[in-house]
């Protein structure tokens, strides 16, 4: 199925007083709003990328957990995974050992020292790994040995109850759940899931098809078939409602890639076509009502998006990155504009305003005032 290869991350450590974290955000989001649009040089006073040497120019990140401003996971390609405690300026390759020809899609950290990552592919490519000690050793804890089943994403609810996500076995989305941080997993049973269409799937390409908000609600995103749905469980993946989106799909490249709730209520969608040679149009779509309903934006980015989160303490803004861009929504979706065209392929936001993208050719970077 579709194989590009979190918001989402749902377990966070934040620095600083929520006080003094939203003060921050505020005066950021200030001058991220003054903004011109497609400011791809801005002044040193005006928010924007900074590029971190990972020193892995050969890698391409699909993988991203922030956990402050200071702390942060990557995963991807070539079985790497890479941590930084001192906001980005040295990185620790800490890769598991012996996999070196795994893709490392997704990456959830509950802190410095505790992570889970997942790797995807085919039978027994899909394999989740956890560490306890900062990536100093690592423990498999799950590998896949149905070969129709392909696994995508992860998410967690808090420090214990996470789930994983397979493109459709048997005719329907399959989901593993763990209880105990990551130990270990269980196939859930598959009765409350809606029945999949004809190339339905889901998109391993940021580490946001399966996101969680809260303690119970988590959604899954889907293309490849003739509608781009996303799918809610409010009670940790037992029961499933499907709806559509208004993003284009219709082929195997098209669909939603990525999903990110502020709360419970209101979502992000983005996606369109991943081919660089094909148009994205209405990329962008955001829901109100937990997912039951998707209305597009009015200016949506500009091309394919693939990652997407919400500024944190802000009602209405949010960050949505690709391989042409980075754009920003001040109005909770309804309209974007683009503020930089380097390559991302995911982002993630933490509560003091530690925002963070990865993507290709080892590019790694933090939003900077």
């Amino acid at each position: 199925m579709r194989r590009l290869g979190k918001t989402r991350r749902t377990v966070r450590t934040a620095r600083g007083s929520g006080r003094v974290a939203a003060a921050a955000c505020g005066a950021a989001l200030a001058l991220l709003t003054a903004l011109p649009a497609q400011a791809h040089t801005p002044g040193p006073a005006a928010p924007h990328w900074d590029l971190k040497d990972t020193g892995t120019a050969s890698v391409r990140f699909r993988g991203l957990a922030a956990v402050d401003r200071h702390t942060a996971w990557v995963s991807g390609s070539e079985g790497t995974v890479l941590r930084t405690t001192d906001g980005g300026e040295s990185w620790r390759n800490v890769s598991p050992p012996g996999a070196a020809d795994l893709q490392f899609r997704d990456i959830e950290a509950f802190d410095a020292r505790r992570a889970v990552v997942l790797a995807i592919g085919e039978g027994e490519a899909s394999r989740v790994y956890r560490t306890e000690d900062g990536g100093t050793t690592w423990t498999e804890s799950f590998r896949n040995t149905d070969a129709h089943a392909f696994y995508d994403c992860l998410t967690f609810f808090d420090r214990r109850h996470g789930l994983a996500m397979s493109d459709p076995v048997d005719g329907k989305f399959r989901i593993l759940s763990t209880g105990d941080g990551g130990r270990s997993w269980t196939v859930l049973p598959n009765d409350g899931m809606p029945a999949a269409l004809e190339g339905e799937a889901g998109f391993a390409a940021g580490g946001q098809c399966l996101v969680a908000s809260g303690t119970k609600d988590v959604w899954l995103a889907t293309g490849g078939a003739a509608r781009a749905r996303v799918l809610h469980s409010s009670d940790r993946g037992l029961t499933w409602t499907a709806a559509d989106t208004p993003i284009p799909a219709g082929d195997p490249a098209r669909g939603v890639f990525a999903v990110a709730f502020r709360d419970r209520t209101h979502g992000l969608a983005v996606g369109g076509d991943y081919r660089a040679d094909q148009p994205s149009p209405r990329a962008a779509a955001a829901t109100g009502d937990a997912g039951r309903t998707w209305r597009p934006a009015g200016t949506p980015p500009p091309a394919y998006r693939s990652g997407v989160a919400w500024l944190p303490h802000s009602r209405s803004a949010a960050l949505a990155v690709g391989p042409t861009g980075t754009d920003l929504t001040t109005d909770a979706g309804r309209t974007w504009r683009t503020l930089d065209t380097g390559s991302y392929d995911t982002v993630d936001c933490t509560a003091d305003l530690g925002c963070w993208a990865a993507g290709e050719k080892g590019r790694v970077a933090r939003l900077e005032n």
